[in-house]
């Protein structure tokens, strides 16, 4: 196997990535990007040339400067399309976030390195400040609705740019808004919300291995009374593992939250909660026992790993070290896996992982491999060799595509 970037990485095209969600000219049938659409409208000529989309330039010219590392031509894209009349609201989700998910995508295909995809999410940290200093004096929030909102991400989640759009987002509606970053670990969180006092939590996670971690955040915070609206690619597509957490809300993305905070949140369910209470299946104390050893679980799955493909045996430190790092990643998503009783959590990663891994000529039968030798190592985990199997499908389904990279080659 080959090191590769953080999975967060990937393209943000899931939509519950809060900033990352944008509208396409066709969307899917159940989301309407036009909520104020005339019902007796007709419908559009299926001949007709499709409508032109106003902020495409701007896209373009922000990919173009971030590409060029060009961080004034970067500012000079959104400012462009704010002065053309173009909402801030629209330039920081449909042209910046955007442009933030297609650069995940390029990363992802090789198309670009680690290095130029962190200075294209720092040129977008600092346009976003920019555009949000050209936005006009928001109304107040809809009577009823959390006027002080803080938004902050899971404990270990360091992708910030979701949430800091969001929050600007948040703003732009007439909330209070108190942003706090990346990595909030949950004591400090807690500690915070008892001084401020807000009326909501917004939660950010993009990565799934940071589901337990988010489960600990939103029982704490609940446990004081202040709802929590969870977001962001890690609880899922359709929000499944904000549900399955406990979290008194989800948004698919941004604007969906501003609509969610509008309607009002319901208030956290009172009393204290255990565990097996909402998640039954961890009274197996596999998720405890494969979290527990995970260091030993990568150390013993490289030595399989080293009798399934011979070519292993001769990699220099350097690769041995890179190996072992894709065999912990994929321990942490089984866990994760177990912890949420999802195997798309798992297969999911998988299959993103076997396309980053081709798209640098590294086999699939490589990740195959790690999966059997994980495996072995955890025969006595019935739940874990459930979620093992599909991941295995996922890569058989492709099949081999390049040999295995030789001793002294790049992997």
């Amino acid at each position: 196997m080959t090191r590769y970037a953080d999975p967060a990485t990937r393209p943000a095209a899931d939509p519950a990535e809060p900033a990352a969600r944008t509208r396409r000219a066709d969307p899917a049938p159940h989301r309407d990007p036009s909520p104020h659409r005339d019902p007796a409208a007709r419908p559009a000529d299926p001949g007709a040339a499709a409508p032109r989309d106003p902020l495409a330039p701007a896209r373009a010219a922000l990919w173009s400067a971030v590409c060029d590392r060009d961080e004034p031509a970067a500012h000079r894209a959104v400012l462009t399309a704010l002065d053309a009349g173009a909402t801030v609201e629209d330039v920081l989700l449909d042209v910046i976030a955007a442009v933030q998910a297609k650069v995940g995508a390029e990363w992802a295909a090789d198309r670009i390195g680690v290095a130029q995809e962190h200075a294209a999410t720092a040129i977008h940290e600092r346009v976003v400040a920019a555009v949000s200093h050209r936005a006009p004096a928001p109304d107040a929030p809809p009577p009823g609705s959390p006027a002080a909102v803080t938004v902050a991400c899971v404990d270990g989640e360091w992708h910030a740019l979701p949430a800091r759009i969001l929050a600007e987002v948040l703003r732009l509606h007439g909330h209070r808004v108190d942003f706090l970053g990346a990595q909030v670990p949950t004591p400090h969180l807690v500690a915070h919300l008892h001084r401020t006092a807000p009326d909501a939590l917004a939660l950010s996670s993009s990565i799934p291995t940071r589901l337990p971690q988010a489960h600990t955040a939103i029982t704490a915070v609940q446990a004081v009374g202040i709802p929590v609206m969870a977001g962001g690619a890690a609880f899922g597509g359709d929000g499944r593992h904000a549900r399955l957490l406990g979290a008194d809300a989800w948004a698919p993305d941004a604007r969906a939250a501003a609509a969610a905070l509008a309607r009002g949140l319901p208030r956290p369910p009172a009393g204290p909660r255990q565990l097996t209470d909402l998640l039954p299946h961890l009274a197996d104390q596999e998720y405890t026992l494969v979290t527990r050893d995970k260091r030993r679980l990568v150390r013993d799955s490289l030595a399989r790993l080293e009798q399934r493909l011979p070519a292993v045996r001769g990699y220099t430190e350097a690769q041995r070290e890179r190996t072992a790092e894709d065999l912990a990643h994929i321990v942490d998503f089984l866990a994760a896996a177990l912890y949420t009783d999802d195997g798309r959590v798992f297969t999911d990663f998988v299959a993103w992982t076997r396309d980053v891994l081709e798209a640098r000529r590294v086999p699939a039968a490589v990740v195959r491999a790690g999966l059997d030798a994980l495996a072995d190592e955890l025969k006595d985990f019935p739940r874990a060799l459930r979620l093992l199997a599909p991941g295995r499908d996922v890569i058989d389904a492709r099949g081999p595509h390049a040999p295995v990279p030789e001793p002294g080659t790049h992997a």
